[in-house]
């Protein structure tokens, strides 16, 4: 499984150990991923996604689940998230 935020993208980074006499050594910096389960109001359903922190407070800032991925882009979320926010987009249409 890949490290890899579902709801934004973001991955693996990498960079430099730098010691007190400026020897540079390669590491990587993983995010802090988390498998939480996110309940949408308009589906009346609970989805079981894994995602960073960072993310889970863009979440609650949007509004929620459905909040979140009406205001996200395609190309950050994964082909997973991209099927259920199709679904909440047909769901809001239909109850509009």
């Amino acid at each position: 499984m890949a490290r890899r935020c579902e709801l934004t993208g973001r991955s693996v980074q990498s960079g430099n150990n730098v010691s007190h006499a400026k020897n540079r050594t390669r590491r990587r910096f993983l995010p802090n991923l988390c498998k939480v389960t996110l309940h949408s109001e308009i589906l009346k359903q609970d989805f079981r996604v894994r995602v960073s922190a960072h993310a889970l407070r863009t979440v609650e800032h949007r509004g929620g689940f459905d909040g979140f991925l009406k205001k996200s882009k395609n190309d950050e979320l994964s082909s997973r998230v991209l099927k259920i926010k199709k679904l909440v987009n047909k769901k809001m249409v239909a109850v509009s």
